[in-house]
């Protein structure tokens, strides 16, 4: 690639989001099973990379995406964060699930896809304003990589405004690395840092597959920070196992290659006064196949 070609794309990695066209907004849809008619459902769905290898299985993307597009549609969230969503991945949702508006930020140097995406209801949201970082020592380059992480990581925002309450609150959604440690706890303090500049009386949300457990120091340095984990808030602090399970489901090993229990490492947070009403695992499956190797998590909140 000539040196012109790359700047000019890094650039616009750097400087411009993917943010979905505007479309004529649905009639309001009511969300089942809610157990507050005001309430705001949240979903945080690592929805699997493409990998040549999943063929073999039958859990390629090309298999199993009317499947997860099933699992995501039958919980009619009013939000959702997706992370390892790739090009095919946002443009198949999207054209399932045209209520939703939709932000990114993406690569957009060597491949153009729209990382750790966040869907939001046109009918019922307001965008404000919008954003994301990656988690590195140089925020602002596009994938610019940090300490010891495998991959370049992001955080991404939206700043929505209910439309029928007029409340403002920030969704943000993350993935962290899934081999350095030191980029995981470097990416949770940052994400704590750009959260603790808004006022006290912002309701804030986070969701992201942040590839660690309840005792992994990433998760400590979230709670410091002031972030509320909604599933112990509202089930207890008991660790309700694995979520990533590698497309077996309950039959994955509940223990990892180190012997120990390997618990939940997808996670959604609040923070400010959002109230948590409930949060669940979303375990479904058909003919012993699942949407993705992670099951997805679902919260409801109330918020202001």
């Amino acid at each position: 690639m000539k040196r012109r070609n790359f700047l000019k794309q890094l650039g616009v990695a750097a400087s411009l989001p993917l943010l979905a066209r505007t479309q004529i907004s649905n009639a309001a849809e009511p969300v089942a099973g809610k157990t507050n008619s005001n309430s705001h459902r949240i979903l945080s769905c690592n929805v699997r990379v493409d990998v040549p290898a999943d063929a073999k299985t039958g859990d390629s993307w090309a298999e199993r995406k009317e499947f997860c597009g099933d699992v995501i549609q039958a919980q009619n969230a009013d939000l959702i964060g997706f992370q390892e969503c790739q090009a095919a991945h946002f443009d198949y949702l999207r054209s399932r699930m045209p209520q939703y508006d939709a932000y990114a930020l993406s690569h957009a140097v060597d491949y153009f896809h729209p990382i750790d995406a966040i869907f939001f209801r046109r009918d019922r949201y307001e965008l404000i304003s919008c954003g994301g970082f990656w988690l590195s020592e140089t925020p602002h380059i596009a994938a610019s990589k940090g300490w010891d992480t495998m991959n370049p990581r992001l955080c991404n925002w939206v700043h929505l405004r209910e439309r029928n309450s007029k409340k403002e609150f920030r969704y943000w959604n993350t993935h962290l690395d899934h081999k350095g440690q030191k980029a995981r706890e470097h990416g949770a303090l940052m994400i704590c840092k750009a959260s603790a500049v808004f006022p006290k009386e912002l309701p804030q949300i986070l969701t992201g597959d942040m590839n660690a457990r309840s005792t992994n120091p990433a998760i400590q340095n979230y709670k410091d920070g002031g972030w509320l984990d909604i599933y112990s808030a509202v089930n207890g602090p008991k660790d309700p196992g694995f979520t990533a399970h590698g497309f077996k489901g309950e039959k994955n090993s509940p223990n990892g290659p180190d012997g120990k229990p390997k618990g939940r490492i997808d996670w959604i947070f609040c923070r400010g006064p959002v109230k948590p009403l409930a949060s669940k695992i979303i375990k479904d499956s058909r003919n012993g196949h699942y949407p993705s190797d992670h099951y997805f998590m679902s919260a409801e909140v109330s918020i202001g």
